[in-house]
């Protein structure tokens, strides 16, 4: 290479030196400024709010602001005018140990408004106007060791029956508090309401399945370990037999008998035979008994038509390890007649009376003093004199006429039920007042009367612990009364829609509980009997 152009090539490298040092220099400035911009800037205080490095003060506030600097170990809130705390309002304040909310108009809390804040020691809701506080409004904060919710009108009533247990069991100091109500407990402290206290189970029916037909009797029974239900069909004349499906979770066909205008199908298992006994009011009445090689129910006897011309009711019982039935039967013409088992098959065994038109029969067993042993009775109502009452002679082995109920014209229906020992009746009246009265030892007397209007059932019903009356009509809705173990009498509890009621009936299946509703005019209905925990 030429000496010349050597020498000009050193020349120029010799000067791009400086240039590259200034860009090496550009760049690393530039990277320098990026870096300096994504540092964190310092959390600004909120509005309305007043800031130290360690503390935060909130006034006239309209709502929780969500930028208060996450290093606060003291957080106070008053006067400002938000009046509801919603969930996670205190997100990401994970040092706050001391929180004051007081002298606010807080009506609402939510049950998460507190989570997170598991290294608060000290909450005050002071002075708001907090009524009730929502269950585990508390969990998670276990460092928790002062509470104040003084100056609050908190309703002790189930929601708040949680607090009260809290109490007897925190390590938390809590200041004392007071009920405003209900006016029972005004004014008392809370500490010294224990959980008996609180009444906050409740049940209501539910529906739960309507099925397609009409209905008269509805009737439940047990047979070869399962439960079935039974029900009359007056206008396709069939007896319907249901069974739980217990994979659907619904009631389905299980079998059917076929006849004509039937009013009862009356199921009586006698040891493991299932017979049932089909009231007709055209064609006769018979008795079928269930063939399980066939897998089918097959006729074995007819009831005498002379004397069962138009059945209304029938009442199945068990005396001295004997089985009867009883027919009341609703003509000028029919007898009311007990039938007995005999081995073989059920024939007449008594017949009560005739002429007087019975439409029910209520098989019970009462006892005449407190010191003797009840004996079974038979209770018949009629269209043409007040009901009947017949007592089991245990000599002659007959019901004997002993007395009727006074001033109780034109009752339909009676149906009986026991508390705490006592035998109660419900008397069913299509027109006046129906009634429950009490047995006291010689007479039944009145407990307590239920307006009605076009009722053609009371029927009493016990669900596990509860006890319940229900009093169809068929002009308005359906009453249920709950049994008020204090008052010793109903008070009323739901209302039930149902077209022209004339059974219900409880069934109960794998520890749930239904009401069977047969409706004359509508669809039978079925409703859940469901629990509540109003504490919950």
């Amino acid at each position: 290479m030429e000496p010349e152009k050597i020498k000009r090539m050193e020349s120029a490298s010799n000067a791009s030196i400086p240039l590259k040092r200034i860009a090496y220099f550009l760049c690393f400035l530039s990277v320098l400024l990026l870096t300096e911009g994504k540092k964190p800037t310092k959390p600004k205080c909120p509005a309305l709010c007043t800031c130290t490095k360690d503390n935060a003060l909130c006034e006239n506030a309209r709502s929780i602001p969500r930028s208060v600097p996450p290093d606060v170990i003291s957080l106070l809130f008053t006067s400002n005018s938000f009046d509801v705390i919603s969930d996670d309002a205190f997100i990401g304040l994970p040092h706050l140990e001391y929180l004051f909310i007081e002298n606010n108009n807080i009506k609402s809390i939510s049950r998460h408004s507190f989570r997170g804040l598991k290294s608060l020691i000290h909450l005050s809701l002071a002075n708001n106007n907090l009524q009730t506080l929502p269950k585990d409004i508390f969990k998670g904060l276990d460092s928790l060791t002062n509470v104040d919710l003084r100056g609050n009108s908190f309703n002790c009533d189930c929601k708040l029956k949680w607090l009260v247990e809290w109490l007897d069991t925190t390590n938390a100091t809590v200041e004392e508090i007071y009920c405003e109500n209900p006016p029972e407990y005004k004014k008392r402290k809370i500490r010294s309401l224990s959980s008996k206290d609180f009444d906050c189970i409740i049940t209501e029916f539910a529906a739960s399945q309507l099925l397609p037909y009409q209905s008269l009797s509805i009737d439940t029974f047990t047979y070869m370990n399962d439960e079935y239900v039974v029900i009359a069909q007056p206008f396709t004349g069939k007896c319907i037999f249901l069974e739980w499906d217990h994979v659907e979770k619904t009631f389905r066909n299980y079998d059917n008998i076929t006849g004509t205008s039937t009013v009862v199908c009356k199921p009586i298992v006698i040891e493991t035979q299932l017979y049932v006994i089909v009231a007709q009011l055209f064609g006769g009445s018979h008795i079928y008994k269930r063939d399980s090689f066939a897998n089918k129910f097959i006729k074995i006897q007819d009831i005498e038509i002379l004397k069962i011309r138009k059945p209304n009711d029938i009442e199945t019982f068990k005396i001295e390890n004997n089985w009867y039935f009883v027919v009341a039967d609703s003509s000028k013409a029919g007898f009311t007649t007990v039938y007995k088992w005999n081995g073989n098959g059920f024939y007449s065994h008594q017949s009560l009376h005739q002429w007087y038109r019975d439409t029910d029969v209520e098989y019970l067993e009462i006892a005449r003093t407190p010191q003797t042993v009840r004996t079974p009775h038979l209770i018949l109502s009629s269209s043409s004199q007040r009901p009947v009452i017949y007592q089991w002679n245990k000599s002659t082995k007959l019901f004997t006429n002993q007395t009727d109920i006074p001033n109780m014209e034109d009752v339909y229906a009676v149906k009986h039920f026991t508390v705490k020992g006592d035998v109660y009746i419900c008397l069913t009246r299509f027109i006046g007042d129906s009634k429950v009265m009490k047995w006291g030892g010689s007479s039944f007397v009145d407990v307590q009367r239920m307006p009605s209007r076009g009722s053609m059932v009371f029927q009493p019903l016990q669900i596990n612990n509860y006890q319940y009356a229900i009093l169809g009509s068929d002009y308005s809705f359906t009453q249920v009364y709950n049994w008020d173990a204090e008052k010793a009498k109903f008070v009323k509890f739901q209302e039930l829609n149902i077209q022209a009621p004339r059974s219900f009936t409880h069934v109960s299946i794998n520890k749930h509980n239904f009401l069977f509703a047969s409706s004359f005019k509508g669809r039978t209905q079925i409703y859940t009997h469901v629990i509540v925990d109003l504490s919950a």
